[in-house]
């Protein structure tokens, strides 16, 4: 079968169960990803950004049935006083959830905004099309069309409290599409925590629009719920002397991409993207991130680090395109494996591409073993090598947290990586 072919029928499959939702503010936006994704088709593996991650439990008709995942571990950012939103398989839990009321912001759900007039009509499906460019990517179109279900978020000044959506998973062949939307206002400022064992597959977007002088912090946690198999996009658009930050720390789970596409259009804008990941066995951890400059005097940086033992497979594919007229970019980029076994291995794909020619760009990616010599200064004044090999690990990992900004959030991740890599399940 030529790749057309089998593109177009993995597509017909996947549609074929799928009902286009009709009517209200985001009909247009709905419709028009539907055409992009029958332009498209669903991805496959002799696609370039896919040659490394199989897709095909995503974009298959069903999915792969996943057990709920049961722990006696606290929730993370259950310490911090936050503002939760609930979905358990797709679906807004009202009962779980707390008060949406909260000064400075409006929260609305997807799926109960269905006036023909809406703000975030403006926003939802429209940075994902922009994002479509020059690489396609046909899963959030897909969500894009048929999500019914996410909030929508408008922030007019500065939210006290963070924002924390959390995933349930109850049933063993939950397949959920969330779509959220969150438009932060010139000098307003957002801290959105997602967390939580998510679905059998999930396929999410988060479409962040930022004005002149504001901030958007996110932190996310995929746990330890190791059959789990998802895509998540996070698509932003950043305005003059804005912020963005966006941390991902992933454990276990079958499969999980990431993709984060970012455009700074604004000048004196500043983007940074980044994860820590450690896996074991039956896993495949992608981190696809596309950043595009195109103001003036713009910083981004994206740091990702994974440790992978018994097999694991971690991915990173990450490009830094600066356009012409883009002068006094500031672009950084590292990802780095830790392979504790020679099992393992780590698939990178770092690219810039410069159009300007005032310009500070940098790549670098390595992988590397446990350092032998630290392992040895350890064990040889009585640190078993278990717990060695867990401090070195956590040594390697502290760059990428590093990134978080919030001294809180920064302690509970590394407080919830060490306990991971103490249960020897992380």
């Amino acid at each position: 079968m030529s790749a057309v072919a089998e593109t177009l029928s993995v597509t017909d499959e996947r549609l074929a169960g799928l009902t286009l939702p009709a009517g209200g503010w985001s009909d247009a936006a709905r419709k028009d990803a539907f055409s992009r994704l029958q332009s498209m088709g669903l991805p496959n593996r002799r696609d370039e950004y896919w040659k490394f991650t199989r897709p095909d439990t995503l974009t298959q008709a069903l999915p792969v049935p996943a057990a709920p995942f049961v722990t006696d571990e606290v929730p993370l950012f259950d310490a911090i006083d936050r503002l939760k939103i609930v979905f358990v398989d797709g679906v807004f839990d009202a009962e779980a959830s707390d008060d949406l009321s909260l000064e400075g912001i409006q929260i609305d759900r997807l799926a109960a905004a269905d006036a023909d007039i809406h703000w975030a009509r403006d926003v939802y499906g429209v940075l994902e099309a922009n994002g479509q460019k020059p690489v396609a990517r046909s899963l959030a179109a897909l969500n894009t069309a048929f999500a019914v279900d996410g909030v929508l978020i408008h922030v007019t000044g500065a939210v006290i409290k963070p924002i924390n959506m959390i995933y349930l998973h109850k049933s063993e062949t939950s397949d959920v599409m969330l779509h959220h939307v969150i438009k932060v206002d010139a000098g307003a400022s957002l801290t959105v925590l997602e967390t939580g064992p998510a679905a059998a597959r999930l396929n999410n977007v988060m479409e962040v629009d930022i004005a002149d002088g504001a901030a958007f912090h996110h932190a996310r946690a995929q746990g330890r719920d190791h059959e789990r198999r998802a895509a998540t996009h996070m698509f932003a658009r950043l305005g003059a002397e804005s912020t963005f930050k966006s941390f991902t720390l992933t454990a276990n789970g079958v499969m999980t991409r990431n993709e984060c596409i970012i455009e700074l259009t604004g000048d004196n804008a500043n983007a940074t993207v980044g994860g820590a990941c450690v896996g074991d066995g039956d896993f495949h951890h992608d981190d696809t991130v596309f950043i595009t400059h195109d103001a003036v005097n713009c910083e981004s940086r994206q740091v990702f680090k994974k440790v992978l033992r018994n097999g694991a497979t971690g991915v990173f594919q990450g490009k830094i395109l600066v356009k012409a007229g883009a002068q006094k970019t500031d672009g950084y980029q590292i990802s780095q494996s830790l392979l504790l076994d020679g099992d393992s291995q780590f698939l990178a794909k770092p690219e810039l591409e410069i159009y300007a020619d005032d310009v500070i760009c940098s790549h670098g990616s390595t992988t590397g073993a446990i350092d032998e010599t630290a392992l040895f200064y350890l064990q040889s004044r009585g640190v078993p090598k278990a717990v060695a090999t867990d401090l070195l690990t956590l040594s390697f990992l502290t760059e990428a947290v590093e990134e978080i900004e919030d001294e809180t959030l920064r302690a509970e991740i590394n407080t919830r990586m060490a306990s991971w890599l103490e249960r020897r399940g992380g």
